[in-house]
C-alpha cells in the first residue's frame, strides 16, 4: 500500500526518533488538554465534567487487510471508530492516544501515511493526540487507540435507560459498510488471480467510503443538544443493528419492536446487496462498522425529531416478557438475533 521510491528504514531512526519524527507535526487546540506528548502523562482539564474513556484494539488480518485498505484511511478510521465510543455516550471526545506495533517491513513513509490519517480526523473533530506507544509487532500491523472525552453528568447517556413505549430512532443508513466490503473482497480476489485485472469501483464511491472512511456521528449529539432532546438510551452501530438493539434491550430489560420498512438503506447499498445475491435488511441487521447512533427516545420527542432527515424512528420499546422482534414488510414476525461481529471466532 506503499510504493515510495525511497524508503527510509526504521532502525536508522530507533524508537525515539521514530516518536520524534511522527509528532513533530501535531498541533494541540483542546482547552482541555494541559500537557500533550513530551513527558511521562499527558495532563488534561475537565473542569468538572464527568470523564470518558474508551479504547478498540485493530489487528491486521483481522480488522483490515492492507491489500485494500491504504494505510492513511486506517489511520483515519482507527480514530473514528474510538471517538464513536464517546458520542455514543452523548459526550464531546477531546484527546485520543495513538499506539501502533509494526513489522520491519513497513517504512517510515507508511508510518507517515497511517499518522496523517489519524491526524486529519482529529482535525476534523477537534481531538487532540495526547499520546500513544510504538513496538515492533510479528504479527502485522497493531493500532491501538484510546479516546478521552467529557460531558456533564447529567448528559451521559447509558444503554440501560430504555423504557417501554419509548421510540427507537437509527441515524444515517445503515448496511452500506458491510457491503462495501463486500465490493472490495471481491475486487481483491479477482486481483489475485489476475493482478493485470484493475479493480472496478466505478459509481460505488458511497458505500467504498462507508468501509474505509466512516464518520463518528458527532453531528448527531450536537443537534440532538440544539433541539432539546436527551436519548433514554444510546449506543453506536459497530457490531449490527441487531446486535446493538439487543444490547440496549438486555441493559435496558425491555423488549422492542422493530419494522423492517423503517430501517434506513441508501439505494446503493440495496441495490449492490442484490447484485451480490444478498438481502439488504439482513446486511444492515447484522453488518456492522456503519458507526452510526442507534438512541431510543421519549415519545414526548417524537415531533422534535420527526422532520429530522438524517433521523429514523424504527420501532419502540416493549416489555420484557414481549421479546426482540422485526416486523418484515410483509407483516410476519421475526425474532432478533445477533449474528453480527465475533472477535473470537477465528479462535474457537
Amino acid at each position: 500500500m506503499f510504493d515510495n521510491k525511497e524508503k527510509t528504514n526504521l532502525e536508522r531512526l530507533g524508537e525515539f526518533g521514530l516518536i520524534a519524527h511522527i509528532t513533530k507535526a501535531i498541533v494541540l487546540t483542546e482547552n482541555s488538554t494541559l500537557k500533550g506528548i513530551g513527558d511521562d502523562a499527558a495532563v488534561l482539564d475537565f473542569s468538572g465534567k464527568k470523564t470518558l474513556v474508551s479504547t478498540d484494539l485493530l489487528l491486521e488480518g483481522v480488522h483490515f487487510d492492507l491489500r485494500y485498505v491504504p494505510l492513511k484511511h486506517l489511520g483515519y478510521k482507527a480514530v473514528q471508530v474510538n471517538l464513536s465510543d464517546i458520542y455514543a455516550m452523548n459526550g464531546i471526545a477531546s484527546q485520543i492516544t495513538f499506539s501502533i506495533g509494526l513489522s520491519s517491513r513497513f517504512p517510515l513513509e507508511a508510518v507517515e501515511e497511517l499518522y496523517a490519517g489519524a491526524l486529519l480526523a482529529c482535525k476534523s473533530y477537534n481531538v487532540d493526540l495526547v499520546g500513544g506507544d510504538t513496538s515492533t509487532s510479528v504479527q502485522g500491523l497493531v493500532i491501538s487507540v484510546t479516546s478521552i472525552g467529557y460531558a456533564q453528568e447529567a448528559d451521559i447517556v447509558y444503554r440501560d435507560g430504555a423504557q417501554e413505549g419509548d421510540l427507537v430512532c437509527v441515524s444515517g443508513d445503515l448496511g452500506g459498510a458491510y457491503v462495501g466490503l463486500q465490493l472490495l473482497e471481491r475486487e481483491k480476489r479477482i486481483f489475485l488471480e489476475n493482478p493485470s485485472i484493475q479493480p472496478d469501483l466505478e459509481g460505488k464511491d458511497y458505500i467504498v467510503e462507508r468501509q474505509l472512511k466512516p464518520e463518528a456521528r458527532k453531528d448527531i449529539v450536537q443537534l440532538l443538544a440544539t433541539i432539546g432532546v436527551k436519548p433514554t438510551a444510546m449506543i453506536d452501530i459497530s457490531d449490527g443493528l441487531a446486535s446493538e438493539i439487543l444490547h440496549i434491550c438486555e441493559s435496558s430489560a425491555k423488549g422492542c419492536k422493530l419494522y423492517e420498512e423503517k430501517i434506513p438503506i441508501d439505494p446503493m447499498t440495496y441495490d449492490t446487496a442484490r447484485e451480490f445475491g444478498l438481502d439488504p435488511t439482513v446486511c444492515a441487521l447484522s453488518g456492522g462498522e456503519d458507526y452510526e447512533l442507534l438512541f431510543t427516545i421519549s415519545q414526548s420527542d417524537y415531533d422534535k425529531v420527526k422532520n429530522q432527515p438524517d433521523i429514523s424512528v424504527i420501532g419502540h420499546i416493549t416489555e420484557k416478557t414481549a421479546g426482540c422482534e422485526l416486523i418484515s414488510k410483509s407483516g410476519h414476525v421475526h425474532p432478533i438475533t445477533a449474528q453480527g461481529w465475533n472477535a473470537f471466532k477465528s479462535a474457537q
